[in-house]
């Protein structure tokens, strides 16, 4: 079974930025299309970016487009959630997942979670 260990959340002034990191423990992690959550309090879990098994193909919800960049380093067995210009709205629990499944990750049906970092955005 893939493992996903989120780190890099903290909690940091508005305007800021911030990078999490995803670390797979898995040897078929590259097999794995990759993509970031985020849930605020009394908020419903929210697609934030995907990418591809090789890294080559990314997409990004319209509400972080060009603030929130989505990579991964497949020899580290690590996917990355680089977030500028930080928000007070960033605030949430920010979860990696994946699966070998395109048509999954697009469904936000995702069979590998990991276990969410807190980031929290101060004004």
């Amino acid at each position: 079974q893939v493992q996903l260990v989120e780190s890099g959340g903290r909690s940091v002034q508005a305007g800021s930025s911030l990078r999490l990191s995803c670390a797979g423990s898995h040897q078929f992690f590259s097999d794995y299309n990759m993509a970031w959550f985020r849930q605020a309090p009394g908020q419903e879990r929210e697609f934030l970016a995907a990418i591809n098994w090789a890294g080559d193909y990314e997409y990004y919800e319209d509400s972080v487009k060009g603030r929130f960049f989505i990579s991964r380093d497949n020899a580290k067995k690590v996917v990355y959630l680089q977030m500028n210009s930080l928000i007070p709205e960033d605030t949430a629990v920010y979860y990696c997942a994946g699966d070998d499944n395109w048509g999954r990750v697009l469904a936000g049906r995702l069979r590998t979670w990991g276990q969410g970092t807190q980031v929290t955005v101060s004004s």
